[in-house]
């Protein structure tokens, strides 16, 4: 019932104080955000498993679903910079469901799955797990008291020509990426191949035609 009525707070606050920017920043928020989160998993897999791995389904170096959630916090929370509780337990709750949706598609589409948390304590279909909703939350307190405020600092210090430059430059690179990786998805060393490892052989072959 409280998450209830902080979301509603929260549209009623946006409509209130039309919190909203220009096309240039919030690609670049995105971008901003799909990269640090893709740097993220770099850094973590590369402790955990001593090796670089791209975990994205793209080639570049970003992670969109951390770029869509980030947004959505940004956009949802930003009223509530100064009440970290609420911002934790929402950005928890909303980084949950937008994890396993996409999990869900990903499998649907590709027949893989790009991360697995069967093993995690209160995981749900091994798509999300509390640990991760733990995580969620504190990067989305993270990003609304601390990045959010140092990002529009830095958009406001940048031309506006070169803002729509490289917004444009990133967005056309994003799409031939998403283009090819439509057909030929990265599913290299580390990404799927301990999920492929658990089923059987034959299945692993069918998967692996598939994906190719």
């Amino acid at each position: 019932m409280e998450i209830k009525f902080c979301l509603w707070d929260t549209l009623e606050n946006m409509r209130k104080k039309k919190v909203f920017h220009g096309f240039d920043y919030y690609v670049l928020l995105f971008f901003s955000l799909a990269f640090a989160g893709w740097l993220w998993e770099e850094v973590l897999y590369f402790f955990t498993e001593h090796a670089f791995i791209n975990r994205g389904v793209y080639r570049g170096p970003y992670l969109p679903i951390y770029g869509v959630g980030g947004l959505l916090l940004c956009m949802a929370f930003r009223s509530f910079r100064r009440k970290p509780v609420r911002v934790f337990f929402l950005s928890a709750a909303l980084c949950s469901v937008l994890e396993y949706l996409t999990s869900f598609f990903l499998e649907r589409r590709f027949g893989v799955r790009w991360w697995d948390y069967s093993g995690h304590f209160l995981n749900i279909s091994g798509r999300i797990c509390l640990l991760g909703a733990v995580v969620f939350g504190l990067g989305g307190v993270a990003l609304i008291s601390l990045f959010l405020p140092l990002y529009e600092r830095l958009y406001h210090r940048i031309p506006p020509k070169w803002r729509m430059i490289s917004c444009l430059v990133l967005l056309l690179v994003f799409v031939a990426d998403a283009a090819w990786c439509s057909m030929r998805p990265n599913t290299g060393e580390g990404i799927t191949s301990a999920w492929l490892n658990r089923l059987s052989p034959p299945l692993q072959d069918t998967i692996s035609e598939t994906i190719r």
